[in-house]
């Protein structure tokens, strides 16, 4: 398969005339939801659908809903014919580029919202953004009925509140989360890091490093006050303006005090420049993580 062969649909009817041959080949069916601009985070979670099902569909829409009017959706980096040529490589079965009117006709009014999880961390400082979120990928599950949908855990608030949303409305797809995808040096793969100057970019690795340095530091008993406080100084001190630094329940996002006794991640975002970022690290040792709510 090439870039020049690789199957790429537009339309829901396309999309659903495509999965229901291989439905009636009894083929599992596997959705990589994405916004395009693809890199290795995206790639690995490719690679999972492949040893999961035995079609898979990539989708990319950069989702409009999911903005804000003051936030970055022109700029926001769209690379699709290279994103078309790694997934040719991976041997994607099928791309679903829908044009935005395809998702969102003018007459659309419809707005999915998944209470409890999807309020603070991210949901605090972009309320707009779960919905926009549970909204399309309700739909993208509707028009393409996968047996199982793959998204990262660098976005974790987002995989349990997919889950949840996918549970609720008997959606029939299983959410798998993809583990976290670093730069050698730390650093969560994601889109916006093409945002970064280079003097950022040398800074940006000190997220993670304070995020797992605080759960390393959760796993031999400290108390969560301190170490939160020592942290926020420590992004402070290098350039970053924090939105928030949290430890909550893996399987539940109910915040943590005190010591940790349950299953755990440290959760940070910040403003590097004109860049957010966002990341989360599992507590060693404080059990397993995001199970199936």
């Amino acid at each position: 398969m090439t870039q020049e062969t690789i199957r790429t649909v537009q339309t829901v009817s396309e999309l659903r005339k495509a999965v229901g041959t291989w439905r009636s080949a009894n083929r599992k069916v596997v959705l990589v939801p994405t916004m395009g601009a693809l890199h290795e985070g995206h790639l690995s979670l490719v690679r999972l659908a492949k040893e999961t099902g035995e079609r898979v569909v990539v989708s990319i829409f950069v989702n409009p809903a999911q903005f804000a009017p003051n936030e970055d959706f022109d700029s926001y980096p769209r690379t699709f014919e290279d994103d078309l040529e790694q997934l040719a490589k991976l041997k994607v079965d099928l791309v679903f580029a829908p044009p935005r009117d395809e998702v969102y006709p003018d007459d659309f009014s419809t707005h999915v919202t998944v209470a409890g999880l999807s309020e603070g961390l991210c949901g605090a400082s972009r309320p707009h953004f779960f919905g926009g979120v549970a909204t399309v990928v309700a739909k993208l599950l509707n028009q393409c009925r996968p047996d199982v949908a793959i998204f990262g855990e660098k976005d974790y608030q987002q995989l349990l509140v997919i889950r949840r949303m996918a549970r609720d409305l008997d959606t029939g797809a299983e959410v798998v989360g993809g583990p976290i995808v670093r730069e050698s040096d730390g650093l969560a793969m994601s889109s916006r890091n093409a945002y970064l100057t280079p003097d950022e970019r040398k800074h940006a690795p000190e997220l993670y490093g304070t995020l797992k340095d605080i759960a390393a530091g959760l796993a031999t008993g400290a108390m969560v006050a301190p170490l939160l406080e020592k942290g926020r100084e420590r992004l402070s001190g290098a350039g970053f303006d924090v939105d928030y630094l949290e430890v909550r329940n893996a399987d539940t996002l109910q915040p943590i005090e005190g010591h940790v006794r349950e299953p755990a991640r440290v959760f940070g975002a910040a403003m590097l420049g004109k860049t957010r970022l966002i990341d989360n690290v599992a507590v060693p040792g404080s059990g397993v993580q995001a199970r199936a709510i």
